[in-house]
């Protein structure tokens, strides 16, 4: 039964692409990746991959990719990640998210009605949002016994996906990891507040911005640079527990008004700032904080990004793909 390494659904988003990256750099070729309405710059990693276009959602395109490629791997990024946008298109939130990773875990139990021998290792990229409101300072580090109250369909949606790759774990022996990532960002991200506030921060640098838009700026977030969730995730698929699930957190808690002077530094001027309400969301963890023992000790994962090398490396990147920076 010929194989291929790795399948990366999602591979237009950031932490896809930064996976092919990375895992390019040490010389594997074998990956396929499939798209839909990518948000980064697939340009960047085309030469680096297989990449098709696939919306998850339609189960008979998946199915014909998972039976020709059979990956020993499935990586499932693919989603509708923004919870901003959840509130506006919940049915679409949820039919990609949740739907979506159905296909994929049926895609697996068909092929296996011809090959009984196929047994993939299928990472699912869940989230932090599934914690909501047990997410208080009291509460935090979070671990992952903690109850899952969403505060919005994007949260939702996730536990739902959650819980689907458990239960086919369980039902039908798929092999699979439940991976919960906390704020991640990083170059090729938009729309989370450091890609927000990196990109108005070179506009103002370059004068074309005289302040800076801000929602909520009291929220406390653990921040992991994708780099490091890439490498997590990786060592999930090669040591994680079947069935599994993980918190993926950064190790420090921020103060979203904190980095500011950050930025300031890091782009040479004072960035002067106003609130926009319509950046304030109707409901709002106040800190979003896990606890990663159990990814530590299954994996002796570590960070290697300081937040400052983030936030320089996504300012470097504005100012190399001016095309991509947004009129926000």
């Amino acid at each position: 039964m010929k194989q291929t390494s790795l399948y990366i659904t999602g591979v237009g988003g950031m932490v896809g692409s930064h996976m092919v990256d990375m895992l390019s750099a040490i010389g594997q070729d074998d990956i396929v990746g499939t798209y839909f309405k990518p948000t980064t710059d697939i340009r960047d990693i085309s030469v680096k991959a297989n990449l098709i276009e696939c919306d998850v959602r339609y189960a008979a395109h998946v199915e014909r990719l998972i039976m020709k490629f059979k990956p020993q791997v499935i990586m499932h990024l693919a989603a509708q990640s923004y919870p901003t946008v959840s509130w506006d298109r919940p049915s679409e939130t949820i039919e990609i998210n949740i739907t979506g990773t159905a296909n994929i875990f049926e895609a697996i139990k068909t092929v296996r009605l011809q090959h009984p021998e196929y047994d993939p290792m299928v990472v699912v990229a869940c989230s932090s949002a599934e914690y909501g409101s047990s997410l208080t300072p009291e509460n935090t580090p979070i671990t992952e016994e903690a109850a899952l109250l969403p505060l919005h369909p994007y949260g939702v949606s996730k536990v739902g996906q959650d819980l689907l790759a458990y239960q086919y774990h369980y039902n039908d022996k798929i092999r699979c990891i439940r991976a919960r990532i906390f704020n991640t960002t990083g170059p090729r991200k938009q729309n989370d507040v450091l890609s927000d506030f990196t990109q108005r921060a070179v506009r103002i640098s370059q004068g074309k911005l005289d302040s800076m838009r801000v929602g909520n700026l009291d929220s406390i977030r653990a921040i992991t640079d994708v780099r490091d969730l890439v490498a997590a995730l990786l060592l999930l698929a090669e040591k994680g527990t079947p069935g599994e699930v993980y918190n993926i957190c950064g190790s420090k808690t921020y103060r979203i008004g904190d980095l500011i002077p950050i930025l300031e530094e890091e782009v040479g001027v004072k960035i002067p700032t106003h609130v926009d309400p319509s950046l304030l969301r109707p409901s709002d963890e106040p800190i979003i904080f896990g606890d990663v023992s159990r990814l530590k000790d299954a994996t002796n994962w570590t960070q290697q990004y300081d937040i400052r090398t983030t936030i320089k490396d996504m300012i470097q990147y504005w100012r190399t793909h001016p095309h991509l920076v947004r009129d926000i």
